[in-house]
This record gives C-alpha cells, structure tokens and sequence, in this order.
C-alpha cells in the first residue's frame, strides 16, 4: 500500500481555527515515522469498523446518495477568466423560454444495478443553476417587455440586448440558449453512476452545463458513525473534503494550520472504504488563528470504484466538491 505521494500545493482559502500543539505526540519532534503510521492505521480500522455498523448505511448503499455537486461539466468548457467566474457564481441569462413540464421518471445507472427516481423540470433546474447577475451589471439587467423570461423570476434580457457581456471581469454572464435532457456521470454512494440531468448549451462555452435532473427528495441522507474521540493524533488533520477521482488517483484537501509544516497525507484502504488524513509538524511558537486547505494527492492500490471515503478524525464520509 501506498502510504504518501508528493504535496501539490497550498490554496489561499482560509477559515478559521488553526491550534498550537508542544509538538510531543506521534509524529511529532518526538514521535517517529513508524510510530505515527501506527497511530494513523489504528484509527483508520476504529473509522472503518464504526462506518459498518452505521445506522443507515445500507440504505445509503442501495439508494441514491451523490457524491458531488449536481452541477456538472461533462466537457471541457473552454474557460476564460470571465466566463469561469461567472459559473462558479451562478451567473446566467436565458434566451429561451425554459421548458416548466416535469418529465416522466427517469432511471440512474449504478454499476451494480439501476433505480427509478423521480425528475425535476428544465425550469427548476435552471432556477436551482443561476444565482443571479453580476453586481457591476445589476442595474442593467432588466430586459424589454415580450423577452424571454428568466426563471428565478425576472425579466432576463432577449438576444438582441447587449446588457451583459461587457467582457469586463465581473460583469460576465453566461448565456443559455438551449435544454435538452440527457445523462451525466455523478459520483454516488455506489461509485460512478449515469444520472439524468439537464444539458444546458452555453453560448460562451465549448460544452454544455449540466444540472442533475433528479429530484433532492429522492437521495438518501449519509449515515452518521458513532466513532470514538482520536486519541494519539494531535499532529494529524483532517480532510475536509474530496477534489476529484480518476482511476486510483484521489485528491483531497487537508485542513492545516497556518504555520504547520511537513504535510503528508495518509491513507489505508479497505474492501468497503477508505480512510484518510493528514499528518502535519506543529510548532510551539505562536500562530495565527488560520486553517488553510491544502491539496494533496494520493494513488490506491485499486481504484476507488464503490467504495466510501472516509476522513480518518471525524469518521464521516467525504463529498467532492468544485475548487476554483
């Protein structure tokens, strides 16, 4: 098993609670490689034995339960700086009327079989997408009386209005101009699964913009393990959450304190999960009140497949989530 790979890289998103430690505990000035690795192993075994015995997990198992944003690309968009500010703020214009009918149900794709679930129309999926306008354009926004109709409940500009692409930083909007339902691949409870979702064509990108079609009613809630405090892991961190999958590569980011050193990440896996962390130097010396998410990488001996990902100090399983 691998233990380690090299560090990518430290991100500048920054919340708070970052602590100070003497530095004495396993992994620590005075604990060795071999001595943290010990602690790290047993805590990943309390973590995984505490994740099968969770109530509600085999629900979460045999249902639907996604592992990631329900906006998805399912190709490369062609970003520029403009137009990836705008997606990840949510902001979009439609130039088209969007289809309000709610489909038929439709079916998600599990590797291990398939589920009937309940669908949302185009409409509500474009109202659950945009997040409103660019503040620089605010005041620009509403469109002429008989223009298509924005779904989050104003006026949205027609084709012909040139309100909103200045193409200046932060006055960027993206433009809909067609819905079609389809499938993207989604992360789930049950590996990579083909769930139906929204295509959304984008006049300013190269691929489409995906919103899962599913209704939120129908996903499983996650199990909470009941895992005992992490006792012998006062240099170790957490990892707040998932960066991506892709084969056996898993990235994730750890949450370390600003002035913590000689970051490594730690995994161990199992044939239903695996359990991750982060090993970290502390200093004695005063620190300010930071905690830092840093990106690290790791290679599994297999591929992740359906297996849960578990952060080795709390126990709870970990999302992916979009970094920008």
């Amino acid at each position: 098993m691998r233990r380690f790979t090299a560090l990518l890289g430290i991100s500048l998103i920054l919340i708070a609670g970052c602590a100070r430690t003497d530095g004495t505990g396993p992994g620590g000035p005075g604990g060795s490689a071999d001595e943290r690795w010990e602690s790290f192993q047993q805590r990943a075994d309390e973590v995984a034995e505490a994740w099968r015995t969770a109530s509600g997990r085999q629900e979460w198992l045999a249902g639907y339960a996604p592992l990631q944003s329900r906006t998805v690309l399912p190709a490369e968009p062609g970003f520029t700086p403009e137009t990836e500010q705008a997606f990840l703020a949510g902001w979009y214009r439609a130039e088209l009327t969007v289809p309000t009918e709610t489909p038929a149900d439709g079916t998600v794709d599990f590797p291990d079989g398939t589920l009937s679930v309940p669908l949302v129309s185009a409409a509500d999926a474009y109202a659950e997408l945009r997040q409103g306008d660019p503040p620089q354009c605010e005041a620009a926004r509403p469109g002429p009386t008989g223009s298509a109709t924005d779904l989050a409940g104003s006026a949205a500009p027609g084709p012909d209005d040139s309100v909103t692409n200045s193409g200046e930083l932060g006055c960027q909007a993206l433009t809909v101009t067609a819905a079609t339902l389809g499938t993207v691949d989604l992360l789930t409870s049950r590996g990579t699964a083909q769930v139906p979702a929204w295509l959304f064509d984008v006049a300013e990108l190269d691929g489409p913009v995906a919103r899962v079609a599913v209704d939120e009613s129908a996903a499983v809630p996650a199990p909470e393990p009941q895992v005992p405090e992490p006792a012998g892991m006062t240099t170790f961190v957490t990892a707040q959450n998932l960066t991506g999958v892709d084969g056996t590569d898993l990235a994730y980011r750890l949450g370390v304190g600003a002035c913590d050193s000689d970051i490594t990440p730690f995994v161990q896996e199992y044939a239903d999960a695996v359990v991750v962390a982060g090993g970290v130097t502390r200093t004695a010396q005063e620190c300010t009140d930071q905690l830092l998410f840093h990106p690290v990488t790791v290679t599994l001996d297999e591929a992740l497949g359906a297996r849960t990902v578990l952060d080795a100090l709390t126990g709870r399983p970990l999302h992916v989530v979009a970094v920008g």
